[in-house]
């Protein structure tokens, strides 16, 4: 479960998902000066990563993706820009992105993948008390540290609560809740305490904890008598020609499937922590009962009407 806070580390960043080194990058909107009082909250996280305080309320963020994040000018990306200092696009009067609506005409569709879980909200409502760092320019260095900190955090977050949820993970609900518990409780902690944090370390301790569960999900597969299927952790699969492939039960953990042909492929259960999805081709693919699947992931991907996804998650609108 997560460590007591040791060491700074020397430049947090924000790949948050373990077994991936795939970077953020900033979403679409950075919503506005109104905040509430709601986003303090500190009430118990339910199994489920659908859990509001999970989900980016970009209304109550100080546009911090926007900021604190830095981008290099690439196919993502039209421009680049360093850490800690404000996206172009972002507008000078509130903290909305001035052209989120064209994001991906105008050449950012990094901006539209980009999930903090909830992590922005948290910093700025939370950890700095809904002091922005505009009108207190004296909190914005460490706000901006904080934040791909929290990011992390609220990424690992969001992976337990969703494998407390399944109720094939029944044998690993213990650890599971008290993992959340205790993430959870190190969020709500000060900035200070939250630099200090061996980020590496906790995501190496929850990450095993990940594993198990979805090693578990994959034993479910059809056709694979309660083993362990195919093994694809981390494997270079950019551009692989995989259409119709049987993926059921199989780790794709961290594996790069960048402008991969899934058409027709069947992911159920398959463990996609992490995975690559950029440009890949997932038309008419199944990915129910995909474990660890995010909305980013869907989002960076090229999927039709016949790309079956899990309930919980929506279609993308570029589809």
């Amino acid at each position: 479960m997560p460590r007591k806070p040791r060491s700074k580390p020397g430049a947090a960043n924000s790949r948050g998902t373990p077994g991936t080194e795939n970077p953020g990058a900033p979403p679409g909107d950075a919503g506005n000066t109104a905040v509430s009082p709601r986003t303090a909250s500190r009430g118990a996280l339910a199994p489920g990563w659908d859990d509001p305080a999970l989900r980016a309320d970009c209304a109550n963020c100080f546009a911090l993706c926007c900021v604190a994040l830095p981008f290099a000018a690439s196919a993502d990306f039209a421009a680049g820009k360093p850490a800690g200092r404000p996206c172009a696009n972002l507008r000078r009067d509130d903290f909305r992105c001035g052209i989120h609506t064209e994001l991906r005409e105008r050449g950012w569709p990094g901006c539209t993948v980009f999930d903090c879980h909830g992590a922005g909200q948290k910093v700025s409502q939370i950890t700095f008390g809904g002091r922005d760092w505009r009108q207190h320019p004296g909190n914005a260095r460490r706000m901006f540290e904080v934040f791909p900190v929290m990011r992390q955090l609220h990424e690992l977050l969001r992976y337990v609560a969703e494998a407390l949820a399944l109720p094939v993970t029944r044998t690993l609900h213990g650890d599971l809740r008290r993992a959340l518990r205790e993430l959870d409780d190190l969020t709500h902690r000060d900035a200070e305490t939250l630099l200090a944090t061996d980020v590496a370390a906790v995501r190496r301790e929850i990450n095993s904890l990940l594993l198990r569960a979805g090693d578990l999900v994959r034993a479910q597969a059809p056709g694979h008598g309660g083993g362990h299927p195919r093994n694809h952790r981390g494997a270079d699969l950019v551009g692989a020609r995989l259409r119709n492939a049987d993926l059921r039960g199989a780790s794709l953990r961290g594996a790069l499937l960048i402008a991969a042909d899934l058409r027709g492929a069947d992911l159920r259960s398959a463990d996609v922590i992490g995975a690559d999805f950029r440009d890949a081709d997932l038309r008419g693919a199944d990915l129910t009962g995909a474990v660890f699947l995010t909305q980013p992931q869907l989002d960076a991907a090229r999927g039709d009407a016949g790309t079956r996804l899990p309930p919980a998650l929506r279609r993308p609108p570029h589809w």
